[in-house]
């Protein structure tokens, strides 16, 4: 006897600051994020949001000194310390941390 297979409703996403769409196709009880990197925010990796969700992406600058950390930067190098979404519901925000790095020295 064949099981028919129920196809997982389809997500559609977009982006607010340029025109990346996509669509994915996940179970109902599956948390999901899409993100691109976004012409709009000069390459950075940012969130997608559901399609007719009205939001705000943006990327936050970094405020401090970075002191030859590695750290995130945009299509103009500026240091970006992360992307923020906010939405009628409240507010999510993607951080990006700076790469430790380390030396050894033989004496």
């Amino acid at each position: 006897m064949a099981v028919p297979l129920l196809a997982s409703p389809e997500q559609h996403w977009v982006c607010p600051n340029c025109t990346v769409t996509a669509v994915t196709h996940l179970p109902p009880d599956a948390a999901a994020s899409q993100f691109h990197p976004c012409r709009g925010l000069k390459g950075i990796t940012a969130p997608m949001v559901p399609a007719g969700t009205k939001a705000k992406v943006e990327a936050l600058e970094r405020e401090d000194y970075t002191n030859g950390d590695h750290v995130t930067r945009d299509g103009d190098g500026r240091p970006v310390m992360a992307i923020e979404t906010t939405r009628d519901d409240g507010t999510d925000r993607a951080v990006f941390a700076p790469v430790a790095t380390a030396s050894v020295r033989g004496d």
